[in-house]
Order: structure tokens, then sequence, then C-alpha cells
């Protein structure tokens, strides 16, 4: 028996002060009193306990995708996965379209077979262990392996697991250990059973739906490259929410809309409205280098070519020293460092030493001011006496004005 989860739940449950653990359902309970508090939230799945009140308001973490259930993180830690460019997330899974020739239900269920993963387990019925003469032995469901067209002759030549020999007669599998223990061999009575022997490894579950006329595939697990090679799928439309493979199979633009994608709709379905290009600005910067990097003191933040900008997002002890220690040189030529030493920064206005043209003034040599005479402000006796300007002649007056002037 495996219980490692149980302990891990157990010696979490002894330490710290609150224990977190998975809601595998809630179920309403009918009351047992006339007036009970009604604790219904629509959106927070609040909900009461034998020891209290929990309440469960953050960002949803799973959705269910499609109409079998097809669990998958979405909210906050979904976010995390993004930005933080983790290289595998959580819950990997695909949307697989078809092509308009293989539309029919049939043929797409075809197609999802040919992409579910089929383990020896999925087949097998009962197993059984000799541990006289070291063997394991399993039976096959003929039903199963009818289902799912396997081959069980053929199984022998795929399970590929040392110091061990396989072989298939009268419907079982039989798997033979020469140098191994009783430990060694419940080992690898478990790598048996988990033997990948049919579809797309990795690829756990696989959902039929219809979106807007057409069928589509949803999967639990994620293979861009293998499912590409299948006849029928639209590789075109297909994607993954894993960017790092859609960056791989088919290039850093298609790493940037998953990006961008994958955190609207992650946003969108919390009900959160952001306006994209917030989200582009982001993804521009996380693929700009031509591969994708994490926003974090392990990508864009601790890989800024400004000491003083590294120091001021995280460990800026560690940054300083190793700056140092490499005797390395601050240009000074983003903002967040000339705020720092609280200068202005060279952008903007602030990015010229001269915002207008300023006329140049003629400066005389002093040698020539000295050659020509100063002019001094004469005294009155050094000033010339203006000559006396002539009388005019007086006009000879009328016979009238005469006679008046007499009177």
């Amino acid at each position: 028996m495996d219980i490692t989860r149980a302990l891990k739940l157990m010696r979490r449950m002894i330490y710290p002060d609150v224990v977190w653990d998975e809601i595998t359902s809630i179920e309403p309970v009918k009351p047992d009193f006339e007036y009970v508090y009604d604790l219904t939230v629509e959106g927070t799945e609040t909900f009461t306990t034998f020891e209290g009140l929990i309440t469960h308001n953050t960002m949803r973490t799973y959705h269910f995708a499609g109409t079998a259930g097809i669990q998958v993180t979405l909210g906050l830690p979904r976010m995390i996965e993004i930005f933080d460019a983790r290289k595998e997330p959580r819950t990997p899974t695909m949307t697989i379209h078809i092509d308009q020739d293989h539309q029919s239900i049939e043929q797409v269920r075809k197609i999802a077979e040919q992409i579910k993963e089929v383990k020896l387990k999925d087949v097998v019925v009962s197993n059984v262990i000799d541990l006289t003469d070291m063997w394991i032995k399993c039976r096959f469901d003929p039903t199963k392996v009818k289902e799912f067209e396997i081959d069980a002759a053929a199984l022998p030549k795929k399970i590929k697991l040392r110091g061990a020999d396989a072989s298939y007669e009268g419907g079982n599998l039989t798997l033979k250990s020469k140098n191994l223990d009783i430990r060694g061999l419940y080992k690898m009575k478990y790598q048996l059973l988990e033997t990948h022997i049919k579809g797309i490894k990795g690829v756990s579950q696989v959902v039929v739906t219809k979106e807007e006329d057409e069928w589509v595939i949803n999967t639990l697990g994620s293979n861009l490259k293998q499912v590409f090679e299948i006849e029928g799928v639209d590789y075109t439309r297909s994607f993954s929410n894993n960017m790092f493979e859609m960056y791989e199979v088919l290039g850093v633009e298609a790493g940037r809309t998953a990006i961008i994608n994958q955190a609207q709709y992650t946003m969108e379905e919390q009900g959160l409205g952001v306006d994209v290009r917030y989200i582009m600005l982001l993804a521009d910067l996380m693929t700009v280098d031509g591969e994708i990097k994490a926003i974090g003191r392990y990508g864009i933040s601790g890989q800024k070519a400004s000491v003083l900008v590294r120091a001021s997002f995280e460990e800026t002890k560690k940054h300083l020293v190793a700056a140092s220690v490499r005797g390395e040189k601050d240009q000074l030529k983003g903002a967040i460092e000339n705020i720092i030493l609280n200068q202005v920064a060279p952008i903007g206005t602030g990015a010229f030493d001269l915002v207008g043209r300023i006329p140049e003034v003629a400066v005389i040599p002093e040698e020539e001011e000295e050659e020509k005479p100063s002019k001094k402000r004469k005294t009155k006796a050094e000033r010339k006496p203006k000559a006396a300007k002539p009388k005019r002649a007086a006009k000879p007056k009328s016979a009238k004005k005469a006679k008046k002037a007499k009177k």
C-alpha cells in the first residue's frame, strides 16, 4: 500500500495551525432546526464543517472542461504558472480541432482512441506473484483487448524491464525475474502495470465535445508533436495550455500567443476585465529575446543590465556583492536607477541637455578693446559752444494792425 499522501497529510495536521485538504464534494444538508444561518454566497463556495466556518472565496483553482469533467488548474495558481514560466503546468491540456473531412462522430472517436494513452493495467483483470519461482502473471480482459484494438501477442516486445523476460501464452502475460528479491519483484509489478502499450504517452483522459457545430477533443495531458502526426487533426487550430510546448513545436510567436490567450482566459473565467494590451506587453517582454523568460528573480527582473534595478527587486545584498566582485558599472540609463539616486532620468524631456537654441553673442577680444578709444562723457568746458542761429526778419505788419498798434 502506498500511504505516502496520507502520511504527508497527517504531518501537516500535527505541526501547522491550519490544515489545507482537497475538497472532493459539496452536498447540501437538511437542517435539524427551524431557524438556521444561511451561509450561501454565490461564487464563493461557502460551507460549514464540524469545527466551525470555512470560506473558500479566492479565485477558483479548478475548472471542469467538457461534459466528462477534466479538472484543470485555473485562478491564481494558473497565473503564477504562466508568468513564472513553469516548464510543466500542473494540469497540461490540449484542445484538438478536427478538420472538415473527419467531422463524423465515429471518425472523431477513432481519433480520440488513438490519442488516449492505454497502460497495461487498463486491460488486465488480475495479477498473481509467485515468490517461489519469482514470476508475475497477468490475465487480460478479452473485452478490453478488443475494445482498445490491442495485439496481446505482441505485448512482450513492448515490455522492456531490466532483469526480466516477458512471454505471452493462453491469454496470460508472464514476467520472470532472475536476480530480484521480493521487494524488487513487487516494485517490478508496479512498473509492469504502468507500462505504456498504446496511444500518446501522458494523455490520461480524452473528452469529445461539440462546440459551435463541430466536434472538438479536450485532453488531460499534452503532446502536440505526436498529435499533429495523426490524420484528421487540424494542426492550424489545435493548441496546448503548455506555452513551452507551443514554443518548441510552433515557434516563439506561438509561445507568445499562448501566454496571451491563457492569461486572458484565466482572468475572464474569474470575471476579471483586464485590457489585453497589458497582457500583450508582458508577453512581449517575456519573449523579446526569442525564448520564453519568467518575470521574476530568475528571469527578466533578475537579468537586467542595471545593478541597481536588480538589487531593487529581490536579493539586494546578493546583487550588490556580486557586482562589486565583478567590477560592474551601472550606466544609469533607465528610470528606476535614476529615481534611486534622486536625479532626472534620461527619458522624455530628461533625455536632452538642451531644449532650445540660444543665439550666440559676439565677444570682443581684450586686445581690440584696448586699441579702441574709450568713449567718455565730455565736461561742459570741453563741449564746443553751439553757433547762434540767425534771427528771422520781422514780417511787415499790415496797415490795420499798424493802426491798432498806434492806438
